[in-house]
């Protein structure tokens, strides 16, 4: 692990790029519980992390979906929370307050959800 920071410190610095310590993060991805360390590379100290957040998805060492279903549910509810006025609203109609949960609110939830890999536990 060490090698690999130290090739991308020098390959960043090719292109004038400077790692940032405090941002830089690390993560394992292993079946067997391990205990959080810190990765020291060239007097840089690199912290290890369970999960991420990666383009609005949440990656973590062992591959598990709740957390990921939990933060779309409650992103879902946070949308529809913001837009609660327009919903309970005489003055638009129940087409386009549909047309709303359609376009807004159920992109939000069932984002990427193409690729998750479903468990029994998932689906109760």
């Amino acid at each position: 692990m060490i090698d690999t920071f130290k090739k991308l410190k020098n390959i960043s610095l090719q292109f004038r790029l400077i790692v940032n310590e405090n941002k830089t993060k690390y993560m394992k991805c292993t079946r067997k519980e391990t205990q959080l360390d810190k990765l020291t590379v060239d007097n840089k100290h690199i912290d290890q992390v369970t999960s991420f957040s990666y383009l609005g998805t949440i990656v973590n060492g062992n591959n598990t979906l709740e957390e990921e279903i939990r933060e779309r549910i409650v992103k879902g509810n946070k949308a529809f929370y913001v837009n609660k006025t327009l919903f309970k609203s005489n003055l638009v109609t129940r087409k386009s307050k549909l047309n709303l949960y359609w376009s807004v609110i159920r992109p939000i939830v069932v984002y990427c959800c193409e690729t998750w890999v479903y468990k029994e536990s998932i689906i109760q």
